[in-house]
Parts: C-alpha cells; structure tokens; sequence
C-alpha cells in the first residue's frame, strides 16, 4: 500500500468515526495477539480413553477441540495413535512424560521417536520432582538437568517442559519453587502453567506469564471453583489468561483439563470447549 492509499483509507476510518487512536489500537490488537488452538489433555476423560480411544477421539473432533494431549497411551502403540488422530483430523498438542523416560540414551531416543511419530515437538514432565524442587539443591540441581536435556532435544527439534502442581508455589526464602526452577533453567526450557493447580496450591498463576515471557508455550486451563465447575465458571480471570498467553506468553496450544466428576464422562470436557467457543476462543 503506497503513502497515497494509505492516508485516503486512514481518512476513510476517521470519517466513521474510529478515529487515528482507535485505528493505532485495532492494528496494535491485530498484530500483537494470535489465534491458539484447543486441545484436551486426555486424563481428563481417562476411562473412557481406555474402553475406546478412537470413539473418544472422534467425539473430542465433533466437540470442536483441535488437538489432544496424552498422560498414557491405552495400550495402543505410536503408530496406530497417529492414524487415529489423522483420521479424526486431530494433532497432538504434547505429552505428560515421566523425567526417568529422558534418562540414559536408550529411553531417550524411545521417548524421541515416539513423539517423532505422534508429530508433537512438545515433551512436558508432568511431576514427580515436586520435592526436588522445594530445597534450594534440589532445585538447582534439578534446573541443570532440564538444562543440559533441553539442548540434547532442541537438536532434535523437540522441546522440554515442566507442568505445574500445587507443590511447585510453596516459598522458600519467599521465592516459589517454581520461579527459582525458571529463573535458573534457561529460555529453552518452557512452562506449562496450569492454572487450576497453581491457585490451589496458593499461588499465583498470572504473573509468572510475564515475568517468564515467551516461556508459556501450552497452558492447562484448568478452572478453580468450590463446585467443581467447568472451565469459564469458575474464580479464575480468564480475561486476563489470554491476554497474557496471547501477547507476551508465546502460548501455542490452550490445554484444557477437568478432572471432577467421572473419567468416564465426556460431559465435562465438551462444557469447557463450549464455554471457551463462547469466550471467542
């Protein structure tokens, strides 16, 4: 668009009444802010992942989702994984990986291949060292270890996450555990903030957003309520959720998780995506 142009359109959307300043703020909102996709983390509807992975699947397609994550994979192997969600038209947004499956060679390149095969880049130990990372060793030593694996994996081009619980917010010397672990692991090493688990354990999920930025590559949106209730009913600040995953964050996937009520019910999981659709995400 020439200079021209551009000041005859500019004139154009004053005369409508948006104004210079409105203009400066839509283009500001537009380029600053992106689409995320949706995925669920299937622990959520576990039980019925185990009877009957690809009915679950297909209904998790129909209820709009874009993608799934995994904590287990039901028996099935990589393979025949892949294929069911290429037939649903479903990616695999990462998984829950225990640290053990990243220790000595052997696991490694197994863990690689396998999410190499799923066509997830994204590896995310999902507990476990929650007391490791409450001391001030433990956690450093702990730190150096998510280093030196998430530079074996950008190699591969695989990334390594950690996947917040309760534990991770206690303070030690008034640092939580978890901003000691990502002040000390370095950029390449990514959060996966769940934010249901961080307001349960005291702490809070908004400021490590930024205070971390680009370092939130999947996020579980996991509600806090007293009911149980779905995502979008709750106490947390959704507003204030995406606007920083979607500006500062880096966020690349939306995680959905909702563990009330049975494993067996997909009832849950489909009032959140509905609830999120009418959030317009």
């Amino acid at each position: 668009m020439n200079r021209r142009t551009f000041l005859r359109n500019s004139a154009g959307v004053v005369a409508l009444g948006i104004g210079v300043s409105g203009l400066q703020a839509a283009m500001a909102q537009s380029t600053d802010k992106k689409k995320i996709p949706i995925s669920v983390q299937l622990y959520s509807v576990r039980e019925a992942a185990a009877k009957d992975l690809a009915a679950v699947l297909k209904a998790i397609k129909a209820m709009g989702y874009d993608g799934v994550e995994f904590a287990g994979y039901y028996g099935h192997d990589a393979k025949d994984i892949r294929k069911m969600l290429d037939d649903n038209g479903l990616k695999c947004s990462g998984t829950h990986t225990r640290l053990q499956d990243l220790i000595g060679s052997e696991n490694f390149d197994k863990t690689v291949e396998l999410h190499k095969t799923l066509g997830t880049p994204f590896i995310i130990v999902p507990g476990g060292i929650d007391e490791a990372l409450s001391t001030k060793q433990g956690n450093e030593i702990t730190a150096y270890l998510f280093n030196e694996l998430a530079d074996k994996l950008n190699k591969l081009n695989m990334e390594l996450g950690y996947h917040a619980h309760g534990g991770d917010f206690k303070k030690i010397d008034g640092i939580t555990a978890w901003d000691r672990f990502f002040a000390r692991t370095r950029q390449n090493v990514f959060m996966q903030m769940d934010i249901g688990n961080c307001l349960a354990g005291g702490g809070d999920p908004y400021e490590p957003i930024s205070k971390f930025p680009g370092r939130s590559k999947a996020i579980h949106l996991k509600e806090w309520s007293d009911n149980g209730a779905p995502v979008g009913e709750g106490k947390v600040d959704w507003k204030r959720v995406f606007e920083l995953c979607e500006t500062v964050g880096g966020t690349e996937w939306y995680v959905v998780e909702h563990e009330v009520g049975s494993a067996n019910d997909l009832g849950g999981i489909e009032a959140c995506i509905k609830n999120l659709r009418n959030m317009g995400k």
